[in-house]
């Protein structure tokens, strides 16, 4: 719905679309937080809450949610897009002379 609402120019809805997936997500994500049995659906959710939280220009809490999902035992493709994730949380704080 977010994506549509940004064809449709409507960065307000976007962004509020966006901002509460993003919500939902990481909420998902804590609920198995130290379900470390349960990956790869557990470091999936905290590569897809770290994504959306970057969406959001959440970047402290995109750092967060790609630690947490590294320190579980994502499977390596998953790990590799979380390091990936991390790398592009990096850039766009630098870019924007925001201090990691």
């Amino acid at each position: 719905m977010a994506f549509i609402a940004k064809l449709k120019n409507d960065k307000v809805e976007a962004n509020k679309l966006l901002l509460k997936a993003f919500e939902n997500e990481s909420k998902a994500a804590r609920l198995v937080n130290d379900e470390v049995s349960s990956e790869p659906s557990r470091s999936i959710l905290y590569r897809s809450a770290a994504s959306l939280a970057l969406d959001c220009n959440e970047f402290r809490e995109s750092e967060r949610l790609i630690v947490a999902g590294l320190a579980g035992n994502p499977p390596e493709e998953i790990a590799e897009e979380l390091r990936d994730a991390y790398a592009l949380l990096q850039f766009c704080m630098n870019e924007l002379g925001i201090n990691p």
